[in-house]
C-alpha cells in the first residue's frame, strides 16, 4: 500500500495546480459570462479554442508519453530530452510559420474576417506551449513536482490577473463605472471594439512568461537531430498522436458541428451562435471532473512506467484505479446534486444550458477511467490499440451528433459524448484483460456508480421551493454518499492507513 500512498501524495501535489487552475477558470467563466452579456460575443473565441485543442495534439504528437517510455532511466534522460525537444522546437516553428502566413484564409474560412491577430497569437501560443510541455515532462520525470506546480500556478495567476485587468479594471473605467480620472490610462490598454480578444491576449502573455520561468530546463539543452535514434521514438508515439487526435475530436466534435447542424430557431429567442456559446461555457463547468483525471495522470504516468518490471504492478494499477474511480464518482455526485447552486457562477443568460452538466460529468468520468485503464497498452508497447479505440469513439461521436443535435440540441451533444466515452472505456478494458490482465474491482465500483446515478436522478426530479433548505439537503445528501463509501470501504481504508500489513503492497 505504500506505493499507492506515494502515488496519492504526488497526485495531490500535482492536483494543487489543477484544482486551483480549474477553480479560477470557473471564476473566469463567471467574469466572461457577466462582462459579455450577449452569448454570441464569445462564440468566436469558444470556436477558436476548440481548434486549439486539436492543434495542441499535433504540436506535441505523443512525445510526452514517449519521453517517459524512453527516458525512464536517469542515465538516458538528458540524451532523450535533447533529442525530443529538438524535434518539438523544429516542428513547432514550421507549424506556426505555416499558420502565420495562412492567417487571413484561415480566419475567413472560420467565418471571423478581420481577426487575423487571433490566429497569429494562437500560432505563437501553440509553439511555446508545445516546447514548455516537454520541459514540464522533464520536471515530472525527475520528480520535481514543487517546481512544476509553482510554474503552473504562476501561469494561471498571470492569465487570471490579465483577464481581470483588461475585462474588469480597464473596461469598467472606460465605461465610467469608477475612477473616471483614470480613463486615459484605461483607454491606452483597452479597446472596446476587440473586447473578447483580450481573453486570448492574456493567454498569449501567460504562455510567453511560462517559457521564461522554465529557463533552467533549457540550460543543459543541446540540439540533437539524430533521426536514427528519433525514428523508434516516433514509431512508438505516432499511434498516440492519432489516438490523441481522435480523442480530441471525440471531445470537441459536438462544438465543432453544433453551429452547422443545429436548426436556426431551435431554441426560442436564441440564435445558433447564442446557443453555441451557452453550451460552450456550460461545458467548462463539466471539466471540473478533469481535476482528478489530470492530476492523477501527471503522477501516474511516470510512476507506473518506473514500476513496469515490478511483479506487483497489475495489483497496484487495480488498487489505484479503484480509488481514482471512486474519487471521480464523488465529484460527479457532489457537482450534479448541487447543480442549482453551482449554476450561479454563470451569468443569467447562460444558465439555461446547465441541464447538460451531469451528463458531461459522467462522460468525463468515463474518459478518465479509459485513460487510466489505457496504461496497459502503454506499458506493453501496443499503442496501436489506443488508436483503434479512439477512432471507434470518434466515428460514433460524429454519427450520433449528426443524428441527435438537430433533434435534441446541446442535450444531444452531451448524450453523444457520454455514449462514445463509455464505449471507448469498455473496449479498452475488454482488450486490456486479454493482453495485460489487471485484477480490477468491478463489482464495488459499478455499485457505487449505479447508486450515484440514482441519487443524481432523484435530486434533479425533486424540487424544493425554499432555497436554503434545498441547498442544505443537497449538501447533506452528498455527504451521506461520501460517508456510505467510507463505511463500506472501511477495511481497505484501514489497511491504507497502516492498521494491517498483511495485504499491503510494498
Amino acid at each position: 500500500m505504500s506505493v499507492v500512498k506515494k502515488l496519492a501524495s504526488d497526485t495531490a501535489l500535482y492536483g494543487l495546480s489543477s484544482i486551483v487552475g480549474r477553480f479560477l477558470n470557473w471564476l473566469l467563466v463567471a467574469v466572461h459570462t457577466r462582462v459579455f452579456h450577449q452569448p454570441k460575443l464569445l462564440a468566436d473565441n469558444n470556436q477558436l479554442y476548440i481548434y486549439v485543442i486539436l492543434l495542441n495534439i499535433i504540436y506535441t504528437y505523443g512525445m510526452e508519453t514517449a519521453f517517459f517510455r524512453y527516458a525512464n532511466k536517469k542515465e538516458n534522460r538528458q540524451e532523450y530530452y535533447n533529442l525530443i525537444l529538438s524535434y518539438i522546437i523544429l516542428t513547432s516553428i514550421i507549424f506556426s510559420v505555416i499558420i502565420f502566413f495562412c492567417a487571413t484564409p484561415l480566419i475567413n474560412w472560420m467565418g471571423f474576417p478581420g481577426k487575423e491577430r487571433l490566429i497569429v497569437w494562437f500560432a505563437i501560443i501553440l509553439a511555446t506551449d508545445a516546447i514548455a510541455a516537454i520541459a514540464f515532462v522533464k520536471l515530472r520525470a525527475e520528480g520535481r513536482s514543487k517546481r512544476f506546480v509553482f510554474i503552473r500556478m504562476t501561469n494561471i495567476f498571470i492569465n487570471i490577473g490579465l483577464n481581470a485587468f483588461y475585462l474588469m479594471f480597464c473596461k469598467y473605467i472606460h465605461e465610467g463605472l469608477f475612477l473616471q480620472s483614470w480613463k486615459p490610462f484605461a483607454d491606452f490598454f483597452y479597446n472596446p471594439a476587440i473586447g473578447p480578444d483580450y481573453i486570448v491576449w492574456a493567454n498569449f502573455i501567460a504562455s510567453l512568461l511560462t517559457i521564461l520561468l522554465l529557463w533552467r530546463e533549457f540550460l543543459d539543452f543541446r540540439f540533437n537531430f539524430n533521426f536514427e535514434k528519433f525514428k523508434p521514438i516516433f514509431v512508438y508515439a505516432y499511434p498516440l498522436l492519432i489516438m490523441g487526435l481522435a480523442g480530441a475530436i471525440n471531445q470537441t466534435a459536438d462544438r465543432v458541428m453544433f453551429r452547422e447542424i443545429l436548426p436556426e430557431g431551435f431554441y426560442q429567442g436564441l440564435s445558433t451562435d447564442d446557443a453555441f456559446s451557452i453550451y460552450a461555457n456550460v461545458y467548462k463547468l463539466s471539466i471540473f471532473m478533469l481535476l482528478v483525471v489530470q492530476a492523477y495522470r501527471y503522477a501516474a504516468d511516470p510512476f507506473f512506467f518506473s514500476k513496469a518490471e515490478d511483479k506487483n504492478s497489475p495489483a497496484m494499477i487495480a488498487l489505484a484505479t479503484k480509488w481514482f474511480t471512486i474519487s471521480c464518482i464523488l465529484i460527479w455526485v457532489g457537482v450534479s446534486v448541487n447543480i442549482d447552486l453551482i449554476s450561479l457562477i454563470l451569468g443569467k443568460t447562460y444558465r439555461s444550458g446547465i441541464i447538460v452538466v451531469p451528463i458531461l460529468l459522467l462522460a468525463n468520468l468515463f474518459i478518465g477511467v479509459y485513460q487510466n485503464t489505457a496504461i496497459w497498452f502503454k506499458l506493453s508497447d501496443k499503442t496501436q490499440y489506443g488508436t483503434y479505440f479512439t477512432i471507434a469513439g470518434m466515428v460514433l461521436t460524429i454519427i450520433l451528433n449528426i443524428i441527435l443535435i438537430p433533434r435534441m440540441g446541446y442535450v444531444g451533444c452531451a448524450i453523444t459524448f457520454a455514449i462514445s466515452s463509455f464505449v471507448m472505456m469498455v473496449l479498452c478494458y475488454y482488450y486490456g484483460q486479454k493482453h495485460y490482465p489487471i485484477p480490477y474491482e468491478l463489482k464495488s465500483v459499478s455499485t457505487y456508480l449505479i447508486i450515484a446515478a440514482i441519487l443524481i436522478y432523484v435530486s434533479m426530479q425533486v424540487k424544493i421551493e425554499n432555497t436554503i433548505l434545498s441547498i442544505s439537503l443537497r449538501i447533506l445528501l452528498s455527504l451521506l454518499f461520501l460517508v456510505g463509501i467510507v463505511f463500506l470501504e472501511r477495511t481497505s481504508l484501514g489497511l491504507r492507513f497502516g492498521k494491517s500489513k498483511k495485504k499491503s503492497l510494498e
